[in-house]
């Protein structure tokens, strides 16, 4: 009865065509100039790729504008040209800023979704918008994204009155396929964002619930002639000169000083199937400093890791209960290894990796990962060991399970997580994901950890159903929990309507609801409960959205058990139950615009206080060459606390991004949030002078007070006095140059 329910509900999928769209690339002797023209007259030998459908706004209908793709390939390289007809020509075109791996929401874009292997599981992406910027990433079964992935390939483009063009050209070194000396036959699908009206076309027709990259829905490319893949080698070596200067620092011990590094990494596709990677006095300087946030929840904060080194194939290790989006599938974060325990503290402060390697074999049948990392001892951290083993087993065409295994090691301590896992894809719209962990380690009890997620998103509806268990004893140190100690439960759901009955500019009205609880793990009490309802969410047309929100909540704070006090602006909240309301409105603008905005207006009570909030950004990017984005957040307290205290935290940042073309740019934030008067300053200069080498010129600053902090008798923490402060300041200057080879 309930697979008959999936089945019914899935109807609104349309499966993928029985008899598959075909192509063939054109075989060519010449090397071709990569300058996004297609003015040379060989590009007329190659067979054109048309006749797009849409995915959104109205699936499978055909597309607005033309769009043509064409292929061809030589010993060394797949081609791809690229005609985007434009009948309003350049002035239609959006394209915010340059970055690279830009939002895939704000730009004009085309892309090729590529598998090698014509599995329908794994793809590679690779995405270009009208001024060259580039966008890549790897996904497997369209539900696991390594979007940090940086391939080497390159294109141009260029833009006339009719059409906008772009041209590609991939080694077959960075691509991955069958190792077999006959002729291949691939999955493929093209794609194109014609950002002015918000429509999404494809080659082959893909329901507006999945992506491009679900390859299940892709045409073939037949009788490909791709040269057998042989051993290739990455090298990039970098040299590194830094200088920091402290003031007021301390606590950390830091001395003034100037160094010179050297250091680098390797890359070895040993095959197809099988890339190992090695680094030597691992650097991260290119990465951009976190940012402040305001968390006004009893969940620890999650970072995303930043470091090049580790984004490399993220989503095989990265397995773990997360949020499906930001409005549904739950709050808790448990995963078993997460990247950032290595080679950086607590706080975020880089500590020496002395050496690491990592090997990954991708096939038809599983998936598998080794990685280890050496941490050299620093301040107060010895010299540690980590290693991380992964395995995953493909059963049947959409499933599978596996297991990820964590030990971290130092002279005096260990630490080791276990974990099984499962994914199931019961139809083309409705999954469960499951874990099972177990932790032990020096001195520690051993400690348990489940979950299952049930999600189903089809085009009429999405909804979900989780729960999950964190003991008190459960702690991978290797890995990353949300909130320790709870069993979670949520449900929900959102309502996808596109009813004739919508005005022109509204594209879908989705109203939603969902349910979520904490009850400890420990002592078995309700500590937290919400109820929260979305009445009214209008996506537009443009892009835009407006919502309204309502949410109930139910508070136990019970610090008996030994629960570290609750404190939010620096302000304690005291034991008790609270029971509270709150309500926003949520507004978004075309994010491809010139001028666009989100704004997010809370207010209602908050434990035993009230607290109105008003956070948003703003951009305005008057051409693709300069952007400038302001982010804020205001919240208003009044009477809350032990002492019904009042008061005002601000947190602002103002970024920009100067262009002189994809390639080179200067990229740069402040950051000030009044809590703890802190002030940080990140500008980096980027010129990537051949593909994927680089030269870096950083600057970073930071200051805080050090608001030193002592137990009063009755067990809340408490801030000295003013004077007793600190103020920390610390500044430096980077200098880097790497250099990538392949061979």
């Amino acid at each position: 009865m309930l697979l008959y329910s999936f089945k019914t509900f899935a109807q609104d999928i349309f499966l993928p065509d029985s008899i598959k769209k075909n192509i063939e690339a054109t075989p060519i002797n010449i090397r071709l100039k990569i300058d996004g023209k297609l003015d040379e007259s060989i590009w007329n030998q190659a067979k054109e790729i048309t006749d797009f459908v849409q995915i959104e706004p109205n699936q499978k209908e055909p597309a607005n504008q033309k769009t043509v793709f064409k292929l061809m390939y030589n010993a060394d390289y797949l081609y791809v040209g690229a005609i985007m007809y434009e009948p309003k020509g350049k002035r239609a075109l959006r394209v915010p800023n340059l970055q690279r791996d830009f939002d895939y929401n704000g730009s004009d874009q085309i892309g090729i979704s590529i598998d090698g292997f014509n599995d329908e599981r794994n793809a590679m992406v690779f995405m270009a918008n009208p001024y060259g910027s580039q966008r890549d990433l790897l996904t497997f079964d369209d539900q696991v994204f390594d979007t940090d992935w940086d391939g080497l390939w390159r294109v141009r483009t260029s833009r006339t009155d009719t059409a906008w063009v772009a041209e590609f050209a991939i080694p077959w070194k960075t691509l991955r396929y069958q190792q077999n000396k006959e002729a291949q036959t691939w999955s493929i699908n093209f794609f194109r964002l014609r950002r002015m009206t918000n429509e999404q076309t494809a080659w082959s027709a893909v329901p507006r619930a999945f992506s491009p990259s679900r390859m299940q829905y892709a045409g073939k490319l037949t009788n490909i002639q791709a040269p057998p893949p042989s051993p290739n080698v990455r090298v990039q070596p970098y040299i590194l000169m830094s200088d920091s200067r402290f003031n007021g620092s301390e606590l950390y011990n830091k001395k003034d000083g100037s160094s010179v590094k050297i250091g680098g990494e390797i890359k070895w596709a040993v095959t197809p199937n099988t890339v190992v990677d090695l680094t030597y006095n691992t650097d991260f300087a290119q990465a951009d400093a976190d940012r402040q946030v305001n968390n006004l929840t009893r969940l620890s904060v999650f970072f995303p890791e930043r470091r090049q080194f580790f984004l490399e194939n993220a989503s095989l290790f990265a397995t773990g209960l997360s949020p499906i989006d930001d409005f549904y599938g739950g709050q808790q974060i448990v995963q078993p290894f997460f990247s950032r325990t290595i080679g950086l503290s607590s706080d975020g402060r880089p500590i020496p990796i002395e050496a690491g390697f990592r090997v990954v074999n991708r096939s038809l049948k599983s998936n598998s990962g080794l990685l280890y990392v050496r941490q050299r001892e620093a301040d107060n951290s010895l010299a540690t060991n980590f290693f991380v083993g992964r395995y995953s087993q493909n059963i049947g065409k959409q499933n599978r399970i596996g297991g990820i295994a964590t030990w971290k090691n130092d002279a005096l301590n260990e630490n080791i997580t276990g974990s099984v896992d499962g994914f199931f894809r019961v139809n083309e719209s409705t999954t469960i994901n499951t874990m099972a962990m177990v932790s032990e380690g020096t001195g520690q009890k051993t400690g348990y950890s489940g979950y299952y997620q049930f999600y189903h998103k089809g085009i009429k509806w999405q909804y979900w159903l989780n729960q999950s268990i964190v003991n008190q004893d459960f702690n991978p140190e290797m890995g990353f929990v949300a909130r320790p100690n709870v069993i979670e439960n949520t449900t929900g759901f959102y309502w996808l309507n596109r009813g004739k009955w919508l005005p022109k500019f509204i594209r879908a009205f989705e109203p939603g609801a969902f349910y979520l609880n904490y009850y400890s793990a420990s002592t078995g009490k309700l500590v937290e409960e919400q109820w929260n309802t979305n009445p009214i969410w209008f996506t537009l047309q443009n892009g835009g959205a407006f919502g309204v929100f309502t949410n109930t909540f139910y508070q136990l704070l019970d610090y008996t058990d030994g629960t570290e006090p609750l404190s939010f602006f620096n302000v304690n909240i005291p034991e008790g139950k609270y029971n509270y309301n709150r309500f926003s409105v949520i507004a978004s603008t075309d994010p491809s615009k010139k001028v666009s905005f989100f704004v997010n207006a809370e207010t209602g009570k908050y434990y035993n206080g009230d607290l109105t909030t008003i956070s948003g950004n703003f951009t305005i990017a008057p051409v693709p060459h300069i952007s400038i984005q302001g982010r804020f957040a205001n919240n208003n307290y009044q009477n809350l606390g032990v002492k019904n205290e009042s008061g005002n935290n601000q947190l602002y940042t103002l970024s920009g991004r100067f262009a002189l073309n994809p390639r080179v740019q200067l990229i740069g934030f402040y950051q000030h949030s009044s809590i703890s008067n802190f002030d940080v300053w990140n500008i980096r200069f980027s010129w990537e002078y051949k593909p994927l080498s680089f030269i870096y010129l950083v600057f970073n600053q930071r200051g805080y007070d050090d608001f030193r902090t002592q137990l009063s008798n009755d067990g809340l923490r408490r801030r000295v006095m003013p004077e007793q402060l600190s103020r920390q300041n610390e500044q430096q200057i980077i200098t880097k140059i790497s250099y990538l080879k392949q061979f």
